[in-house]
């Protein structure tokens, strides 16, 4: 006999679980009680959500489950975020919060939130335990339904009482869910149909998402690519699926994709859309969205196959499954004139940037230094804003895994707890993180966790003074009215043409906040020294914060105006 909270703690340990992301309090201190003795290596973060995004960054690093342990009540809503940014970017993870005793819920007892129907619609499943007997077969479902499927985040809510009561049931041998069974055989005659439809295509383009990434399927989608000459596009999600230095890349899709991936999707005749949601952030205008094409659509997830798009043929079922068995169907081929087209608006539009200010360092050239100093090896993690989508566009992305983002959900405050988990799961990797100015100030208190554990991550902080990429949009769209948006006292008094004496700006310095947490700090000003810099503190083999002063006004181009066709992209 054991208590509930020691089952639980052997049950993750007998799930795989090496690393456990938390915070505790005191509807989980029984379970905390039996950490000190578990295999499993625990990180204290500082704050829940910033535990949660660990526990995210690990698994898309891995993609194993990020496994994440906290307290009832605020220490469940604080990983709501968390969740949230998970379920909609398919990332396998399983949280534990802890729960007020069963006979003590619904009486608004102290810390108790109800975190079954606060978590539904973020979630892929949740649990609420009723006794100790039901903890080691609820976590080998939990790991069972995040990883099956599309995966997702599962939160299991354990009363206090469960963990304390006794009990003798093992962790279960196989995993058997009557109502759940994702595994879907992709059908014969839907291969055939697939194989027909790339065969006589004259312009067709291969949408890579994160799909492909997560069903380990890109070097199949290279072979596929090569062997009948198909260029390839991919979603945020979807960046190093497909080496971008391939001659047959068109790299990013979508609002800040680049023209060429863009037109080559409007005018394409065939698309073999593979891991994809079809994204409003890709689609513009679905009215009008890719007009001549016959769309090809394999996906795990039976729910998104004709949700946004309507198509020709979908396929529910793993894409290296259907990929694998595919190939040897798809002819051999060429497409001399569609790529010839292709290369024309490569090289009409290319992803290029003008300096703006003599002296000033354009934050394009911030990826590009760490392209240099890494070669494109670098494990890049970013946040959210104008910065995440530069990343997207100048570092070139080569490997699956190597560029974590927050996608579908946008998360502000995602980055710096993320590179800390995808550090510990890849110790040997060097980890990059690009945040802005204000996502940095979101979660900063967990650089000190990287510190503490010798993450040697370089988080590098792109300060513009600004929330950059809702500046952009008010300047585009609502008048230049920067309501909101610009983060110092200097900054507004600049954007209003003022002029006026400070001694004082509400921005932190983030050099001393830098070393207050233990981190290296260097400043950069000067765009004669950035490249030593970024590459001096990613060679430093320590944790570092690498604050780049850039130019504010800087806009990401080219850009799809929301809502707007492909033909409405604007460049300047």
């Amino acid at each position: 006999m054991r208590t509930g909270a020691q089952a639980l703690v052997d049950s993750l340990v007998k799930a795989g679980t090496e690393v456990l992301f938390g915070y505790p309090g005191g509807a989980v201190l029984d379970i905390f009680n039996c950490l000190p003795e578990s295999p499993m290596k625990f990180i204290l973060g500082r704050h829940e959500q910033g535990c949660a995004h660990m526990a995210d960054g690990y698994a898309r690093a891995t993609g194993r489950p990020g496994v994440c342990l906290v307290t009832s009540g605020p220490g469940a809503t604080n990983v709501v975020t968390g969740l949230a940014t998970a379920n909609i970017d398919g990332v396998p993870m399983v949280v534990i919060t802890g729960q007020v005793g069963l006979s003590l819920i619904g009486t608004d007892a102290f810390q108790e939130a109800d975190t079954s129907g606060i978590t539904r619609a973020i979630t892929k499943h949740n649990f609420l335990v009723h006794s100790a007997d039901e903890i080691p077969e609820i976590v080998a479902q939990a790991f069972y339904i995040a990883t099956h499927g599309k995966p997702g985040p599962v939160v299991i809510d354990i009363p206090k009482n469960c963990q304390q009561a006794l009990t003798a049931a093992e962790y279960p041998e196989r995993v058997s869910l009557r109502a759940y069974h994702p595994e879907h055989a992709p059908n014969p005659n839907d291969l055939a149909k697939f194989a027909r439809l790339v065969n006589e295509a004259k312009r067709p383009v291969i949408y890579a998402g994160g799909g492909v990434i997560t069903s380990g399927a890109a070097a199949d989608l290279a072979a596929l690519a090569r062997k009948a000459e198909i260029p390839v596009a991919t979603t945020l999600m979807g960046l190093g699926s497909f080496d971008e230095h391939d001659n047959l890349s068109l790299r990013m899709a979508g609002m800040h994709g680049t023209a060429a991936a863009n037109w080559a999707i409007h005018k394409a005749d065939c698309i073999i859309a593979l891991g994809v949601r079809f994204s409003d952030r890709v689609t513009g205008n679905i009215k009008l969205y890719a007009p001549e094409a016959k769309i090809i659509h394999v996906d795990c997830d039976p729910s998104s196959i004709n949700k946004n798009v309507k198509v020709e043929l979908g396929i529910c079922a793993d894409i290296k499954d259907v990929l694998t068995t595919v190939g040897s169907r798809i002819k051999r081929n060429t497409h001399p004139e569609w790529l010839a087209e292709i290369a024309k608006w490569k090289k009409s539009r290319p992803m290029s940037y003008k300096p703006m200010h003599e002296g000033v360092i354009m934050p394009q050239a911030v990826i590009e230094a760490v392209d240099k100093a890494t070669h494109g090896e670098a494990l890049v993690v970013t946040d959210v804003g104008q910065h995440q989508m530069w990343a997207a566009q100048y570092f070139r992305h080569n490997t699956p895994r190597n560029f974590l983002s927050s996608g579908g959900m946008g998360t502000m405050g995602f980055g710096i707890p993320a590179a800390i988990g995808a550090g510990l799961a890849q110790p040997g990797k060097k980890v990059v993180c690009f945040v802005g100015d204000g996502g940095a100030q979101m979660t900063f208190e967990e650089v000190v966790c990287a510190v503490e554990h010798k993450v040697p991550a370089t988080f590098i902080i792109i300060n513009n003074n600004c929330l950059g990429m809702v500046r952009q949009w008010q300047q585009l769209f609502y008048k230049q009215r920067y309501a909101g948006s610009i983060l110092s006292v200097r900054g507004r008094l600049e954007m209003e043409h003022l002029e006026q004496d400070l001694d004082y700006d509400y921005l932190p310095d983030f050099m001393l906040l830098a070393k207050a947490h233990g981190a290296e700090a260097y400043r950069v000003i000067d765009p004669a020294k950035l490249d030593d810099t970024i590459a001096k503190a990613i060679d430093s083999g320590k944790t570092s914060v690498v604050e780049v002063i850039v130019e504010p006004r800087a806009n990401v181009y080219p850009m799809i105006p929301g809502g707007k066709p492909v033909t409405e992209m604007i460049f300047e």
